[in-house]
């Protein structure tokens, strides 16, 4: 249900329709909604859902999945949220699938989630497609079947879904549920790292470092490893600290490389520390310090202009 717990902030009663009736007393609701006056918005909301409107039920749904509001109940969302899917509400089909897939409000079951993903992954729902390439990826309510999964990851994919692009890339590296193609990875990896996905700009980072199924490029490892490593991705950080301490597609830099194996060491690598270890016995103290001026500041400035 994580990335849908928020989506209230962004859908909760914000749909206005020239012409209907029901355009006030939403608008009203969400108003009082988010004023946290929850009594008057449901009092508001609740005769438009008791009537069949979609919205409404949706909506009503929506404010009672909040985590963060004071009228949370899981089961009430549930209620609305299976009305408005009955009506083919795809949103309300995803965050009843979520709550099947969590437990949250009816009983935990993968395979009815699975049937709520995929009514609305049918309705071209970006979010119900990637799901359910992961359930049918992972063997989750279903028998794993990777051809099935990269159906799923492909439409969602194709939607411009960054992890999806992401996973797809993976099973094309791979050969799961396709032909391996390293080429057609490569295209996905790209799509998703220039919408930021960090795992696929350290993953194509890695690819143009040791040149595995591309021409080897240091500069491009790089760039890639920069991109990943501003997002807080030890192994990225890991990488640059290697990079700069070898030379490799950048002027050697003892200092440069102990900041950035001291900042993946930070996060848990402990192959890092280890490298960060053994290039401090090279170092005078005066650069050690140097190198861990610079890390503060990077931490601080949240890795970036590092």
């Amino acid at each position: 249900m994580s990335s849908l717990k928020y989506l209230f902030l962004c859908y909760l009663l914000f749909v206005t329709t020239v012409g209907q009736v029901l355009a006030d007393p939403l608008t009203d609701a969400k108003q009082a909604y988010v004023q946290g006056d929850y009594t008057k918005a449901d009092k508001l909301i609740r005769p438009l859902a008791e009537q069949g409107d979609i919205l409404a039920q949706y909506n009503l749904g929506v404010m009672y999945a909040d985590e963060n509001g004071e009228i949370k109940d899981f089961q009430e969302a549930a209620k609305w949220f299976r009305l408005a899917a009955d009506q083919g509400d795809a949103d309300a089909q995803v965050w009843l699938g979520a709550a099947y897939a969590g437990g949250r409000g009816v009983p935990q079951d993968f395979k009815e989630a699975i049937s709520w993903y995929r009514l609305a992954g049918e309705q071209e729902h970006i979010d119900a497609q990637h799901r359910l390439g992961l359930m049918y990826g992972q063997g989750q309510g279903v028998n794993q079947n990777y051809q099935e999964a990269v159906k799923w990851y492909s439409l969602a994919a194709k939607q411009g879904h960054s992890d999806a692009q992401f996973k797809l890339g993976v099973m094309f590296d791979e050969g799961q549920g396709v032909i391996q193609d390293h080429q057609e990875a490569t295209k996905w990896y790209h799509l998703a790292a220039e919408q930021g996905y960090m795992n696929a700009q350290f993953r194509l980072g890695v690819m143009y470092d040791q040149g595995e199924n591309l021409i080897q490029n240091h500069q491009k490892a790089i760039k890639f490893y920069r991109l990943a490593a501003a997002q807080g991705h030890a192994n990225a950080q890991a990488s640059l600290g290697i990079m700069y301490g070898q030379g490799q597609g950048i002027a050697k830099d003892d200092i440069r490389a102990h900041m950035w194996l001291d900042l993946a060491a930070s996060r848990g690598n402990s192959l890092a520390e280890h490298g960060r270890n053994l290039l401090a016995k090279k170092m005078s103290p005066s650069q050690i310090t140097k190198a861990q001026e610079m890390a503060k500041d990077c931490i601080k400035n949240n890795y970036q202009d590092c």
